[in-house]
């Protein structure tokens, strides 16, 4: 049966987080995630199966009822499928080939760009129709610069840390002490610790890089990188590559580790956070009675519209002002003034205290809040913080209670803060909470339950691919405020 199935008042889909992943049906991208149809009223709907880490069924089709009995050829089928679309080497076959790679003349060293592998001398022919270079030893140790970013907004774009963020995290978890990174899905990080592990002019640091390229394997070895899905926590290489992470975070007083995630913007906050809390969960059980109750020191990079979303799921987190910024985005540039400058915070259960940001940046650091700040994110007596999230100055509504954006202003007839072109709704005709019903609040207030959906848009910002596919109408819906601002029309007739 198709996914498109109608259902009159859905609104949405929710990810349920099963604590069995091996329960799951697995297409390419490894164990499925299982979600469901949201409806308003909470009348429930029928339950799921689909990719993990891709939101178009372009790019992956994978769709299972829950309760659907699939036949033995199919599953067959299935698994012809995935296997594919696996890698054309295994790990340790890639690392050989690395090893014969760097040993070759210079004038040897081929990179086929259009299949964006390595190439020994056996397999130049075969490549000769194909665009290839030679590559340096430079280039060789710069993999994230020589391979060319997946840029598939939908399902798995990659957006590379400019110098100035990736040495800003660098130096600063280096100077809190931290001898080990766990890179997930940082790939320019890995490669910077390398670099700079090799010019010997710093404290030497181990780093693990766990990322869904499989491109990656060219170039690390398996205790450097593992093929790794980040929205189901599965390991491409089973118990083996596992076994690599355990080793890794086995960590003592002079090897502190801290892990480090650049997650696709696109991605769904609640699988992403169960991936994070599982390998807090896994470092805990390494360390002594006196550590295990602390949890795993971490920064999850996302866009700051994120930030309840992430705190609702990790409320020892903590979101700072520094603006993390990519040499190949268009717009996510720091430095920038307005609405066209980063969205993209770091979010963190470390102690903000101990984050100091650049001043020659504008950084400055509020005392009232013991955390560092941008300069235009004034601290407010009324509330009591520096309440600015997008770097902008804000300005508190006495009406309101709170700090807004210095775009908004106070509607009278809707009786909080919005931009002055805003459809105006009165209380006769909101609409309330999708999720319960009641007119007194909204469905992101609702204390009924919280739901984590796929169609609910943050709140302005590109998303950098990757969560799973809607169910899509086949009409295209209108937005709350076109809704309420036709009703308001046919009312005024």
């Amino acid at each position: 049966m198709d996914g498109n199935e109608e259902h009159g008042n859905s609104f949405g889909i929710e990810v349920i987080l099963l604590e069995d992943a091996q329960t799951a049906p697995c297409c390419s991208h490894g164990p499925t995630l299982l979600f469901e149809k949201v409806c308003k009223g909470r009348e429930k709907g029928r339950r799921f199966y689909a990719c993990s880490a891709c939101r178009d069924r372009k790019d992956c089709n994978f769709f299972q009822w829950e309760d659907e009995k699939v036949s033995e050829a199919r599953l067959l089928a299935r698994e012809a499928e995935n296997q594919s679309k696996r890698p054309p080497f295994t790990h340790q076959e890639y690392w050989n080939r690395f090893q014969k790679f760097a040993s070759l003349p210079l004038d040897e060293k081929l990179f086929c760009q259009d299949c964006q592998i390595l190439l020994l001398p056996g397999e130049h022919s075969v490549h000769s129709a194909h665009r290839s270079t030679l590559i340096t030893a430079a280039q060789l140790k710069r993999p994230s610069v020589l391979l060319r970013p997946l840029d598939n907004k939908k399902s798995n774009a990659q957006y590379l840390f400019t110098e100035r963020s990736a040495h800003f995290l660098l130096d600063t978890l280096a100077g809190l002490g931290y001898k080990k990174m766990l890179c997930v899905g940082t790939p320019r990080l890995q490669e910077l610790i390398k670099l700079r592990n090799l010019e010997q002019k710093h404290q030497p640091m181990k780093s693990l890089l766990l990322d869904i390229d499989f491109r990656y394997a060219q170039f690390y070895s398996q205790d450097e990188f593992c093929h790794y899905n980040m929205f189901n926590h599965h390991f491409f290489g089973g118990e083996s590559s596992s076994a690599i992470l355990k080793a890794f975070l086995r960590d003592s007083d002079k090897e502190k580790v801290v892990m480090v995630a650049d997650p696709p913007f696109g991605g769904l906050v609640k699988p992403l956070a169960n991936s994070f809390s599982r390998i807090s969960q896994a470092w805990k059980k390494l360390q002594s009675s006196d550590s295990s109750k602390a949890d795993m020191p971490m920064i999850w990079i996302f866009p700051y519209y994120f930030e309840p979303r992430i705190l609702a799921c990790l409320p020892s987190f903590s979101m700072l002002d520094y603006q993390v910024d990519y040499d190949n985005h268009p717009l996510y540039k720091h430095g920038k003034m307005g609405r066209k400058q980063s969205p993209v915070r770091l979010f963190t259960n470390l102690s903000p205290s101990d984050i100091i940001l650049p001043k020659e940046e504008g950084y400055r650091f509020c005392p009232l809040c013991e955390r560092y700040v941008a300069s235009l994110n004034k601290h407010c007596a009324k509330c009591n913080l520096c309440p600015s999230k997008d770097g902008r100055e804000w300005n508190h509504c006495s009406a309101c209670g709170k700090c807004v954006k210095p775009s908004w202003k106070h509607c009278q007839s809707c009786g909080h803060c919005a931009l002055p072109d805003h459809p105006c709704t009165s209380s006769q005709v909101k609409e309330g909470c999708f999720n319960c019903g009641s007119p007194q609040h909204k469905r992101k207030a609702c204390s009924v339950k919280y739901t984590d959906s796929y169609w609910a848009k943050a709140s302005g910002g590109e998303k950098k691919g990757s969560h799973p596919s809607l169910l899509r109408s086949k009409t295209k819906r209108k937005s709350g405020a076109a809704r309420r601002a036709k009703l308001l029309a046919a009312k005024s007739l």
